[in-house]
């Protein structure tokens, strides 16, 4: 038996790199994939069928089962149409997998307001459109007395998390999709929802356009040699997120090659208080103390 055995996923972004290789692991566990991919360049133009057919191609050929869908998971109503493919084709939603990304890196100076509104398009209302509809959907079959269990993946990253100069447009939009995932898993808990997100480090189209990356993310020249940067390493975890026996909700995780790191969410550090209002002078004092014991 699989680990995803009988289960109906979508998973977005999938015709390529780190989604193809999650369609691909789910459905040798046994899930029903809906393979989404607009097909679009790394800066999210254009559009080619080719990539998602592909994927269900491949599922199909191993013996599982697997739709394309080409909708664009940033529209109100192509994320609608997607979560109802799923039901319409295999009967279900189990898990919804947001994978689906694109860059316009620029430093904060030089970027445009297009630049910044299609990143956080792709990347916040495309993890929050699907999410919303999969979320209605899930409800009513709460309502309807169907309480098995349901999960989101979201896919935040480090560029995000750890501030990477240079992608303020896509930096903002992965800290707000790992806060997004929080606030997900305490809503939709009620329904048997469990809400995660992943920061994810593998060699995709996006990582080899970053500058200074291609070199350090390289194949290895040697078979033998355990590829760090492969991106089916990351579908493991993901899996088991996806998973109806994941024992995580509201939580991130970093994941590179073996390597699986819980990270921390924000918390509360230095404090100073002076037990009623304080003048700037005093406060200003007060502060630089503070600054000097911060590493």
């Amino acid at each position: 038996m699989g680990a995803l055995d009988g289960r109906v996923a979508i998973i977005t972004g999938a015709g390529r790199g780190i989604g193809r290789e999650h369609s691909l692991l789910f459905a040798k566990e046994g899930a029903k994939v809906v393979v989404n991919d607009l097909g679009g360049a790394n800066d999210g133009t254009g559009t080619d069928a080719t990539p998602a057919q592909q994927v269900v191609n491949e599922i199909i050929a191993m013996g599982g089962q697997a739709v394309a869908n080409y909708d664009n998971i940033a529209d109100w109503e192509g994320a609608q149409r997607m979560i109802n493919m799923a039901v319409e084709t295999f009967g279900d939603l189990d898990i919804l997998v947001n994978n689906a990304g694109i860059l316009r890196d620029r430093v904060l100076v030089n970027m445009t307001e297009a630049e910044w509104d299609a990143v956080i398009a792709v990347h916040l209302k495309g993890h929050f459109a699907p999410s919303r509809w999969a979320a209605a959907y899930w409800r009513e079959q709460h309502k309807a007395g169907v309480n098995k269990p349901r999960n989101l993946v979201h896919t935040s990253s480090t560029s995000g998390l750890f501030s990477n100069p240079g992608q303020s447009n896509y930096g903002a939009a992965k800290t707000g999709i790992a806060t997004f995932s929080q606030i997900c898993a305490k809503e939709l808990s009620r329904y048997n929802v469990k809400s995660n997100s992943i920061a994810p480090a593998a060699r995709t189209r996006l990582t080899l356009a970053t500058p200074g990356l291609e070199e350090r993310i390289a194949a290895p020249q040697d078979d033998s040699t355990f590829d760090e940067w492969d991106p089916a390493n990351i579908a493991p975890l993901v899996a088991y997120l996806a998973s109806a026996d994941c024992a995580f909700s509201g939580e991130t995780f970093f994941v590179k090659g073996g390597e699986v790191t819980r990270v921390k969410s924000w918390e509360m550090a230095e404090t100073v208080d002076s037990g009623g209002y304080w003048s700037v002078s005093d406060l200003s004092a007060a502060m630089k103390n503070m600054a000097s014991t911060v590493k």
